[in-house]
């Protein structure tokens, strides 16, 4: 499903309400932002009372962290697609500049706003648990970089850390420049930049 995007009206009533609350919750949140995004917004889109809300979830808070989960979870699935395609680690770097690419252009028309964690983390407070979660993610994606890089470099474990965390700053720069383009052209150019940095290893 696109970012932004609803099921049919029949589709989402035989969900869960679980699943329609967090739907609702993930197309509000990265639409409109999570500050801006109360519950009455996100039970009237979800269709449901504000009781079977509460029954999944313990509070706001609680939904936060269900829906930087299952961006996360998102995330790895798209990328794990992508990493079948790869022959060799340089394909591996290049899936997880493949994996951003992806989620930007899922997105419809216009309404792309770059990393929705980095956006829920730019909200949420300093020592929030929703902060920890997405430190976690971009770690998670750097420590994948660095898996592939290795591969790249047998033996000089250095040259490997400093080549991962280059890709991954170019990687998290270009995803902050596209959000606020809108689309996935810096994207693109990171990858081609990501790909001459490989060819000198």
């Amino acid at each position: 499903m696109d970012e932004g995007e609803r099921p049919p009206a029949a589709a989402r009533r035989r969900r869960p309400a679980r699943e329609r609350v967090l739907a609702a919750a993930a197309r509000r949140f990265y639409a409109d932002g999570i500050t801006a995004t109360g519950i009455d917004t996100i039970t009237g889109e979800a269709g449901v009372a504000k009781m079977s809300l509460y029954n999944n979830f313990s509070s706001k808070a609680d939904l936060v962290l269900s829906y930087l989960d299952a961006r996360h979870q998102e995330w790895l699935t798209r990328y794990r697609a992508r990493l079948e395609r790869a022959d060799n680690p340089r394909d591996g770097v290049l899936a997880v500049f493949d994996t951003y690419i992806d989620s930007a252009e899922s997105a419809r028309e216009g309404a792309f706003r770059g990393c929705g964690l980095l956006n829920a983390a730019a909200e949420l407070p300093v020592g929030d648990a929703g902060r920890a979660r997405v430190r976690r993610h971009k770690e998670e994606v750097e420590c994948l970089l660095a898996a592939h890089v290795d591969a790249l470099l047998p033996g000089r474990p250095d040259a490997a850390r400093d080549t991962a965390e280059h890709l991954a700053f170019l990687l998290e720069g270009a995803m902050v420049r596209a959000g606020l383009e809108g689309d996935s052209g810096r994207l693109r150019h990171a990858r081609l930049m990501a790909a001459r940095v490989l060819e000198q290893c």
